[in-house]
C-alpha cells in the first residue's frame, strides 16, 4: 500500500472517528483530553504511548485496511448526499462501521486512535507500521 495514502486515510479515518456526534451529555474535567464523542486522546495529555508490540500494530494494520474500505464506501455517499442532515446521517454510519472493524480487529478506539497518532507524528512508530505492511 503507498504510504501518502496509508496516511491519507489514517488521518481521514481519524478525523471521522473524532467528528462523532456526542450521544449523551458528559461531564468533562480535562475537554482536551477527550473528544466530543468521549473517547479518551492520549496525545492531547501528552501522555501517548509510542512502544507499541508487533501484536497491537497488526491489529492497527488489520483495522486501518477496514477502515479504508469504508471510507471509500462512504466518500461518495457523503459527498453527494442532497442535504446536510442526510450527510450527518451517512457519516454517523460510517462513523459506526469504522467503530466494529476496529473492534473486530481487536482493539478499542482510544489505542486505535493513539497509535494513528504516533504514525502521523513519530517516525519510529511509522517505520515499525511500514515494516510490517
Amino acid at each position: 500500500m503507498n504510504m501518502n495514502k496509508v496516511l491519507v486515510s489514517i488521518t481521514a479515518s481519524v478525523a471521522l472517528l473524532a467528528a462523532a456526534p456526542v450521544m449523551a451529555e458528559q461531564a468533562q474535567q480535562n475537554p482536551a483530553a477527550t473528544d466530543s464523542s468521549g473517547y479518551s486522546n492520549p496525545a492531547a495529555t501528552g501522555t501517548q504511548k509510542t512502544d507499541y508490540n508487533d501484536a497491537e500494530l497488526k491489529k492497527f494494520i488489520d483495522a486501518q485496511e477496514g477502515i479504508t474500505e469504508v471510507r471509500e464506501e462512504y466518500i461518495d455517499k457523503i459527498e453527494s448526499a442532497d442535504s446536510q442532515q442526510k450527510a450527518q446521517e451517512l457519516q454517523m454510519e460510517a462513523n459506526d462501521e469504522m467503530v466494529t472493524v476496529i473492534e473486530e480487529a481487536g482493539m478499542d478506539i482510544p489505542t486505535y486512535n493513539a497509535i494513528a497518532t504516533a504514525y502521523s507524528s513519530e517516525p519510529k512508530v511509522r517505520n515499525r507500521i511500514e515494516a510490517l505492511m
